[in-house]
């Protein structure tokens, strides 16, 4: 397959940031799309060439199925990045991709469809020898066959979307007396967010462990497990810090887990970057929970430790190259967190919030990343996740990573919507947090927002840091949104080449 020069983000946010970088340090063109509340995002700012395809709400612009095949046809892209999120395991797209000449950055569709029901890949985790959480064997009908599943194995069960991710559709029931409001809005919420309604039961594992094997594979049947990463802390079933190795993996437990996670993709015949998540239960058993067919959102933990471009993996394979490591993937160095900074007020509920960045200063320093699209001005939309920034840090052991990462959140200064900031040291400070002591209850059973209720020293402190931070911004020279781009190279926003030197 010939090289893949020109590559269309159908994506936003950090995400699109990510994989312009790769696309320009390997020398190929990055092609960024955008809705009409984004025409100033950071990604359209960096990348070389940037195209409207709609309105704000996502299924107007970046949802827009036929808009972004018509963009990148018209801009003659070479292949298609989708990201995560938006089409990144839509099966569609991707056959949509290949129908225009263009090639999808990823597994192939049989594969997304394969892998992207549940209830198929259970059956796919248990033909490679994989064991499940115990469920039923497919679609459940009526509240009644809950109950009978109930009596057979007891209270409490998860009812669960057989498809779609991200959280949606998923309830803890406990009794009959909780089912029937759970068994309704489980099946509104699937129907409402993936289109489909179907929805299985499994056991429901108390307090346990959420965690991932992030895997690569290529066209001659490779497939490298390159580390687990643990996932516990989460809110609303979506995670908030993400870290590797897992704490509560040692040697044995790592090796099986990995096999496991790999024997999953083999039975699939799996292509590209992909995530293979389980559950841990209190004996450290692992369950297989479902495959994510993309990138995922915490996958720069996997890279600070590996030292692995993992979108660079993902070219290499979409252009018919093996893995850049062969058969030994790099033993994974050291240890690495990532906190999710997202505009959400952790003291309400972590409601979303929205406005403008007024200011930011993001950490630096040894061992510390930050995967970001925003900047000082930048207005965060109201149609879109609310994630802002992913901190990312390195260590050469775990103490030494969350240390860093107090450290690092310590130096972070965000103004504008609100955020999780102090939340996130606040978690990264907390004894049990330290110890390792973690599971999917975290929030639950140790979170309470006056937690966040800063007492005079700490105000005193903020108001100082705010003063000084004020001080600096007088004293540098101002750089205003849309500003001159002549010492930039050509790019373009809407079509228009700007910036031509």
């Amino acid at each position: 397959m010939p090289r893949l020069n020109r590559v269309l983000i159908a994506n936003r946010g950090e995400i699109a940031v990510r994989v312009i970088r790769t696309l320009r340090e390997t020398g190929r063109t990055s092609i960024a799309i955008f809705s009409e509340p984004d025409r100033t995002a950071l990604h359209v700012l960096m990348a070389d060439e940037a195209y409207a395809v709609g309105a704000g709400p996502s299924k107007d612009s970046y949802l827009n199925l036929e808009r972004v095949i018509e963009v990148a046809k018209r801009v003659r892209a070479d292949a298609i990045h989708p990201g995560y999120g938006f089409f990144a395991e839509n099966a569609t797209f991707a056959r949509a991709c290949a129908a225009a000449g263009i090639v999808f950055i990823g597994p192939s569709p049989e594969t997304i469809d394969a892998l992207g029901d549940k209830l198929m890949a259970r059956k796919a985790a248990l033909a490679a020898g994989v064991p499940v959480v115990p469920g039923s064997p497919g679609p459940v009908e009526s509240r009644d066959e809950v109950k009978a599943f109930a009596r057979e194995i007891g209270y409490p069960l998860m009812l669960k979307a057989a498809a779609g991710g991200g959280g949606k559709g998923m309830r803890v029931v406990r009794s009959d007396a909780e089912l029937d409001a759970a068994w309704d809005l489980t099946r509104g919420e699937a129907q409402a967010a993936f289109g489909d309604g179907r929805v299985f039961v499994e056991r429901y594992i108390e307090r346990p462990r959420h965690v991932e094997a992030q895997i690569l594979a290529d066209h001659t049947g490779r497939v490298a497990f390159l580390g687990e990463r643990e996932c516990s802390v989460q809110r609303r079933h979506q995670k908030l810090l993400e870290e590797t190795p897992s704490p509560a993996f040692d040697a044995a437990t790592r090796k099986a887990f990995g096999e496991a996670a790999c024997r999953v993709a083999q039975q699939v015949g799996y292509l590209s970057a992909g995530t293979v998540e389980f559950i841990l239960d209190e004996h450290k058993r692992f369950y297989f929970l479902e495959v994510n067919t993309r990138l995922q959102v915490e996958h720069p933990v996997t890279e600070m430790v590996t030292g692995l471009d993992l979108v660079a993996e993902q070219l290499r394979v979409a252009e018919g190259q093996e893995l850049s490591f062969g058969d030994t993937p790099p033993e994974p160095r050291g240890w690495s967190m990532e906190a999710r900074i997202i505009a959400e007020d952790p003291s309400r509920n972590f409601m979303p919030s929205v406005g403008a960045i007024e200011r930011v200063r993001f950490p630096q320093g040894p061992g510390v990343r930050n995967d970001s699209g925003i900047y000082r001005g930048y207005e965060v939309p109201v149609f879109y996740d609310s994630l802002l920034d992913k901190l990312v840090v390195w260590g050469a052991d775990r103490e030494q990573a969350r240390l860093r990462m107090v450290r690092a959140l310590d130096e972070f200064v965000l103004e504008g919507p609100h955020h999780n900031v102090a939340f996130h040291a606040w978690l990264a400070l907390h004894p049990e947090f330290a110890a390792g002591n973690l599971s999917t209850r975290f929030l639950e059973e140790h979170w309470r927002p006056e937690a966040l209720k800063p007492g005079p020293e700490a105000s005193n402190a903020a108001l100082l840091a705010a003063a000084l931070h004020e001080r600096e911004e007088r004293q540098r020279v101002q750089v205003v949104s849309g500003a001159d781009t002549t010492a930039r190279s050509t790019w373009k926003w809407g079509g228009v080449e700007r910036g031509g030197r």
